[in-house]
């Protein structure tokens, strides 16, 4: 045996999207890049604003004694009062510099939160479909997810929440604008979150923890708005990088945010600012922590994200696909024509059409499809998203 045996399981668990990644090195090597659609990963292809390059050429030609020194653990103060600003921007509550601490990305973001709340054995319901790594941030802090359907919209279901919530329950984590599907939790919904976890940590004696992780919060459709999770609940936290709407995923660079009116306030921040340090993200990139705290009203042009979307979304309809039409994030989440999705998933890359079965997020039945690619790919797929779906299909479409 080469790896521990729940690494061996991890792996099994996580594999779907990397065997569609080596599938996709596969055949762009057997049939060339030139004729393979890969809709496996999320990757932005949209390049950073130019602004950033601004910034980055002024660090360069300005250098200032200990720019990429050590910083306090929670990130240079003059960052965090940046994004407390603009927290205050866009939320009721007076943040200040201390209610932020600056990660490695939201993947860091969110085993820091995880880490400071968490006692072994604990709970966290999570809304599925869901994003895979969830369960490997949970089992790195000895809790327990509970998964718990959405609508057939994929909107909350806040009853069946109520019903899973126990004793154990510490923290229910939302995705909105969600991966995979890009449904967006709309304010009633969080409301009656809100409601129920307030009094149902009440019933229970202890605080029920309300973590939303939001790198897609600027990524969004149709005027919809993200309501503000801090409005919703007192007993929240917020956890976000700047990978999707600044396209800068590899520079992993993030933050996590707790309610300035959370309960156990001072002992919540310095368990967060040491759990930062201990789990060995200390400190996030000192560089991109003086970029981004420029950028924070920036993004890419989130138009192009739409007309990608619609391209895909005016395709598959008119083929015959089912599905809720995203309103955020850059993936679409259809309805395979059979119930075996993975079947339906090798029919695809017989088209050289590389996607992800919904069982990886946790829902058989679907595909999901990142969109987050040029527009020739969605161009060329989209012949081969036809044929697949008439493979299957008991009349012509």
């Amino acid at each position: 045996m080469t790896v521990s045996k729940k690494i061996e399981g991890f792996i099994e668990k996580s594999s779907w999207i990397r065997k569609m990644f080596e599938e996709g090195i596969a055949r762009v090597e057997k049939y060339g890049a030139e004729n393979v659609c890969d809709f496996s990963l999320g990757n932005p292809n949209l390049e950073p604003p130019d602004s950033l390059r601004e910034i980055l050429r002024e660090f360069a030609n300005n250098p200032k004694l200990g720019q990429h020194a050590y910083m306090p653990n929670a990130g240079f103060e003059s960052t965090r009062g940046a994004v407390a600003e603009y927290l205050r921007g866009q939320n009721r509550q007076d943040f200040t510099p201390n209610d932020v601490v600056m990660t490695v990305g939201a993947g860091g973001g969110l085993n820091v939160v995880l880490k400071t709340i968490l006692n072994p054995g604990e709970e966290v319901i999570i809304p599925s479909p869901y994003f895979v790594e969830y369960i490997f941030y949970l089992d790195n802090h000895q809790g327990v997810p509970k998964f718990v359907e959405t609508g057939p919209d994929f909107s909350l279901d806040v009853a069946a929440i109520g019903q899973a919530i126990g004793e154990s329950t510490r923290a229910v984590l939302i995705n909105s604008p969600n991966n995979p599907t890009g449904k967006v939790y709309t304010q009633d919904e969080l409301e009656a979150l809100g409601k129920l976890l307030t009094d149902c940590s009440r019933k229970f004696g202890q605080p029920i923890y309300l973590i939303a992780d939001e790198p897609y919060r600027k990524i969004i459709y149709d005027g919809v708005t993200v309501p503000s999770v801090f409005d919703a609940y007192k007993e929240s936290f917020v956890v976000t990088s700047f990978s999707k709407d600044l396209s800068l995923p590899g520079e992993r660079i993030g933050y996590a945010a707790i309610n300035p009116d959370v309960s156990n306030k001072e002992i919540m921040r310095g368990g967060m600012v040491l759990c930062n340090r201990i789990l060995g993200y200390v400190n996030a990139p000192a560089l991109m922590q003086r970029a981004v705290s420029r950028l924070l009203e920036e993004s890419v042009d989130i138009s192009i994200y739409q007309k990608k979307r619609d391209l895909l979304c005016d395709g598959l309809e008119a083929f015959g696909y089912e599905f809720t039409k995203p309103e955020g994030a850059f993936y679409l989440f259809p309805k395979t024509p059979i119930e075996d999705d993975t079947e339906f998933v090798a029919a695809l890359q017989e088209e050289n059409i590389l996607t992800v079965p919904g069982s990886g997020f946790g829902k058989p039945g679907y595909i999901r499809i990142a969109y987050c690619v040029s527009d020739d790919v969605l161009e060329r797929s989209l012949p081969g998203f036809e044929r697949a779906i008439k493979k299957y299909s008991s009349s012509p479409n």
